[in-house]
């Protein structure tokens, strides 16, 4: 009798400590962050981290940074220092579609048909003349001396 009260006391104290450390590890596990997690919350549809300065290219079908390409000046500005004000163009590969990202908007994607023409969508235009220009329809919007990155103004040193 002793042997089967020792073995029943036995039986339970095993078995019901185990859910008791389950519960805790899955407990524990829930309230922990995990790297994967923390890393999708910040990411677009198209995986690239906000957080980061990566916005998705249409036309190179990668994540970039936000300010990058040929920066664009709204010609109401052309000092303008703030690069959210700006726009920046990126080219697709064979030079045939340009990505603008405009201030506060989505990007829009213009197609040339031969390269001495500009690059089109609806009355959107983007002209190389001296750098680019960017109209809709009779109203330049931007202008910039063609050249990649943000661009230095009268009080930034340049490099040689």
């Amino acid at each position: 009798m002793i042997k089967n009260a020792t073995l029943i006391v036995l039986f339970i104290t095993l078995f019901s400590c185990k859910p008791n450390v389950k519960e805790r590890q899955a407990s524990s596990k829930a309230n922990q962050p995990k790297d994967s997690a923390i890393a999708n919350v910040d990411k677009d549809k198209n995986g690239c981290l906000a957080s980061a300065g990566y916005i998705w290219s249409k036309v190179n079908k990668e994540c970039v940074p936000v300010y990058t390409g040929i920066q664009l000046n709204p010609t109401d500005n052309i000092e303008n220092e703030d690069e959210t004000l700006s726009a920046f163009v990126l080219f697709g590969e064979d030079g045939n579609q340009a990505e603008v990202f405009l201030p506060n908007q989505q990007s829009i994607i213009l197609t040339r048909n031969s390269k001495d023409k500009p690059w089109v969508l609806n009355d959107y235009q983007l002209i190389s003349s001296n750098g680019y220009v960017l109209k809709k329809g009779a109203v330049t919007l931007f202008s910039g001396d063609g050249e990649l990155g943000k661009k230095a103004t009268h009080d930034e040193p340049t490099e040689d």
